[in-house]
């Protein structure tokens, strides 16, 4: 098919990307000048795993092109929507780029078109962006509008895309639900190959759920809001572990084992962040108060999250008493790892407050530093983890990247001032750790030190 993606941020490049290499001609628009010209120069604008490759053979193979938002109405049949839907100051949803794609598409497109928002956006958008073209259209164009919200998490999009849960499609016709199952035959019948795992073992079957559009648009926001609840109760569990001297490792194992909870974000950590968590629980608090729904559970789990950052540096504070002229060593300031993205990350709200109370702090991550340095101007950013490590107080691990894992334990513990590190993830491997002489400190009383490791061995 012929489809044209408006807009090329995360979710829109990888949609681009991945439509393309079904099989697809698609032309990825994109208004940022900038990033247009990165694009056409064959540079990608974020780090995600894989897709750069989708997208240097797709460009060879003439199936994805970049230009201007008015070119890709005219050459289009399909018209995916994956424009940025910002937090206004009161946490609603900023639709103006939504808006503005519709009053081009409005204004240049004729004839029949299917118009696909992917862009996560409050319930009814649908049907007022159904109103909107009905009343600015002049062109005699017909069109049918698809709600088709997107579960593409960083740092596994490519293949989130190839291998998803769930394909949604929210329709007032049926005749548009069918199209867009041709739009993804290729991955429900699984006739592609996965280039992420070009002998592919995964047979999960995705399941093609057809709704109403409202209730499209309500499944995203419930999902993601559904995740940043357990995220910030097993945080909240973490705390009472640290109160009664638990471990949150094997009370989280245990409630995981049942089937109606599952293991999935039930690790416990300083709290949830990136773009979509944060924004979407503001926007589905402020969607339910639109309909008279007072949503306060999800408020507190907003409150907790928030919480998550001062619980930790009070965690740091109370290993080194005062922050003051201390060496801090941080590993990891993306919000997650397998991106660069540092919008609304913990590990920076951290460094802002270890900074405010006066320490020093030498960071490392292996691809968010660029990103990071435009916004922490008074943090020294080191070429690996050891740099980062040298003459420091603390080690603290902020993103659980695999590089922070196979660490040599060793070799750091001749680097530090103080062999001390406080895991913020509860990623790192304990027995190596204390047995290279550090004390180890995790959330949800999860602490060893070489001290314990040689009583457990006399007894």
């Amino acid at each position: 098919m012929k489809i044209s993606v408006v807009g090329a941020g995360y979710v829109g490049l990888t949609t681009a990307a991945c439509l393309a290499e079904l099989g697809h001609h698609v032309f990825c628009a994109e208004s940022d000048v900038r990033k247009l010209a990165m694009l056409r120069a064959g540079e990608l604008p974020f780090f995600e795993p894989y897709l750069d490759d989708i997208v240097v053979r797709n460009r060879a193979a003439d199936r994805l092109e970049f230009g201007a938002t008015e070119e890709a109405i005219h050459r289009s049949d399909v018209i995916f929507i994956c424009v940025g839907t910002p937090p206004l100051e009161n946490g609603e949803a900023d639709l103006s780029a939504i808006e503005t794609v519709a009053r081009s598409v409005a204004k240049l497109a004729r004839g029949y078109r299917l118009i696909v928002e992917k862009s996560t956006v409050p319930v009814q958008t649908a049907r007022q962006l159904r109103k909107y073209l009905a009343l600015q259209n002049s062109n005699h164009l017909t069109c049918d509008i698809v709600s088709n919200p997107e579960f593409l998490r960083e740092g596994s999009a490519v293949e989130d895309f190839f291998h998803p849960d769930r394909i949604v499609v929210g329709v007032e016709e049926i005749g548009a639900a069918e199209q867009m199952r041709e739009i993804y035959r290729p991955v429900l019948e699984k006739t592609v190959a996965c280039p992420v795992h070009r002998s592919c073992s995964q047979t999960q079957e995705a399941r093609f759920v057809v709704t109403d559009t409202n209730s499209a648009e309500l499944i995203k926001h419930a999902s993601n809001s559904f995740l940043a609840t357990k995220i910030s109760f097993i945080n909240m569990v973490a705390d009472l572990c640290e109160a009664a001297g638990a471990d949150i490792g094997k009370v989280a194992e245990g409630i995981g084992l049942d089937s109606r909870i599952g293991p999935s974000f039930l690790r416990p950590g300083i709290g949830f962040g990136g773009f979509c968590f944060p924004k979407d629980l503001q926007a589905f608090v402020r969607i339910a108060e639109k309909f008279g729904c007072d949503f306060n559970l999800l408020k507190e789990v907003e409150r907790i999250n928030h919480r998550r950052v001062v619980k930790f540096v009070e965690k740091i504070k109370n290993e080194l008493w005062v922050l003051r002229g201390k060496r801090v060593c941080v590993w990891g300031l993306a919000f997650k790892p397998e991106t660069d993205d540092v919008r609304f990350a913990p590990p920076l709200a951290i460094i802002r407050n270890l900074l405010a109370e006066g320490a020093t702090v030498r960071a490392y991550d292996p691809e968010a530093m660029q990103k990071a340095s435009r916004e922490l101007t008074e943090v020294t950013f080191c070429r690996d983890l050891y740099d980062a490590a040298e003459r420091a107080d603390v080690i603290v691990l902020l993103t659980e990247w695999q590089e922070f894992q196979r660490a040599d334990w060793t070799r750091l513990s001749g680097l530090v001032e103080r062999a001390l590190i406080i895991d913020g993830r509860n990623t790192l491997p304990i027995e190596d750790v204390v047995a290279s002489g550090f004390q180890y400190v995790g959330i949800g009383g999860v602490a060893r030190s070489p001290e314990t490791v040689e009583v457990a061995v006399a007894v």
